[in-house]
């Protein structure tokens, strides 16, 4: 048994806080891993504060974990101890059902579904009483602690190209946007629009511009309009109905990376006949569509799960091939807190990620 420390919330309205929990050795075919850095995804905030209302306390954040493997169970064969890896938004499915079978554990149909890196599964039979977690492995804790222990299967390999503070938003954020590009087709040729430009939106436009298409930002933010540029993308703004009504039934593909509730009605104004508008930010119900607009040109509104484990290698190895990379700050897990205020607030740039050497300030 490990004695690990991490930062966790107590409670829907307490702020994240050091908190020691134990973590079970490896089994023979699991991959225990020293945290290095772990990325700040908008999600933990939804969960930290209860949002979903499915969080079960303590909540111990982080899916976007790149750390050095410090040792392997007996029956481990792609990893060995010193290994860069990652762990992202899964540590497990039930690897029978359909989906399981076909590669897409991220939908997996399975009795609980897949078991998320932290905050999962919530099914009565696996808390104790009162609700609060039993620190067993049927509760999850995520990746800002020292240590995480994962089956080998659900772990990632971090290529030599890629830096590791940097690699640790692709595990979450990455797959995310990478997964309905590569399902949808994008490539060469294609205009699409990205909505949001935030920890997703910049990866989505970056990806994108790498397949080969050309890509429009909506944001609402006059400041985005010159990062979208930089970028290489075109952008405009939301309230703008002029540059809206210039891109009318024009765009390919959109890929909507607004992590709450909003209007797609003007979006999908801009989508061809026979195109796509997938969201990818909200899982909240959106506002109500104009299905007159969809009929009339056989227009879809999607949706997309994070990424299968074999696509999140995939855009690790797309990333490092196409020298692709997030923009990251880098700060100590003592200022989480301030992180999330500023993510909440849009003065994120555009991805935190936590140097976890920091814990050991804690922990002397």
């Amino acid at each position: 048994m490990h004695k690990v420390l991490g930062y966790a919330a107590k409670h829907s309205f307490s702020r994240l806080g050091p908190f020691e929990l134990e973590r079970d050795e490896a089994r023979a075919n699991e991959v225990e891993i020293d945290v290095l850095f772990c990325g700040v995804c908008h999600s933990d905030i939804h969960q930290v504060k209860n949002e979903w209302a499915n969080t079960v306390y303590p909540c111990m954040p982080g899916h976007e974990i790149v750390g050095r493997v410090r040792r392997v169970g007996a029956e481990v064969t792609r990893f060995r101890e010193g290994d860069l890896v990652g762990v992202g938004c899964m540590i497990d499915s039930c690897g029978k059902c359909e989906p399981c079978l076909a590669g897409e554990e991220q939908y997996c149909e399975g009795p609980n579904s897949w078991l998320a890196t932290y905050n999962g599964p919530m099914v009565p039979k696996l808390l104790a009483p009162g609700g609060e977690n039993t620190y067993g492995r049927d509760n999850t804790f995520g990746g800002y602690s020292g240590l995480i222990v994962v089956r080998e299967e659900f772990v990632l390999k971090i290529p030599a190209g890629l830096d590791p503070a940097q690699a640790a938003p692709l595990l979450c954020a990455g797959v995310t946007t990478y997964s309905p590009l590569r399902y949808w087709k994008v490539g060469p040729g294609m205009h699409v629009g990205v909505v949001g430009l935030g920890g997703l939106g910049h990866l989505a436009v970056k990806l994108a511009l790498a397949l080969g298409a050309q890509v429009t930002v909506f944001t609402t933010q006059e400041e985005k309009l010159e990062a979208a540029v930089k970028l290489g993308a075109h952008a405009v703004l939301e309230k703008d109905k002029t540059a809206l009504g210039g891109l009318k039934n024009s765009l390919d593909f959109m890929l909507s990376t607004v992590p709450e509730k909003h209007d797609v009605n003007p979006f999908v104004a801009c989508l061809k006949r026979n195109s796509t508008l997938c969201v990818v930010g909200a899982i909240e119900p959106l506002s109500p569509e104009n299905n007159m607009e969809r009929a009339l040109h056989r227009k879809s509104v999607a949706g997309s799960l994070i990424g299968s484990i074999a696509e999140t290698q995939q855009v690790l190895d797309f990333c490092a091939l196409k020298n692709i990379s997030p923009d990251i700050q880098l700060i100590k897990i003592q200022d989480i807190n301030v992180a999330y205020e500023r993510v909440e607030s849009g003065e994120a740039h555009f991805r935190y990620v936590i140097d976890m050497s920091s814990l050991k300030a804690e922990a002397s």
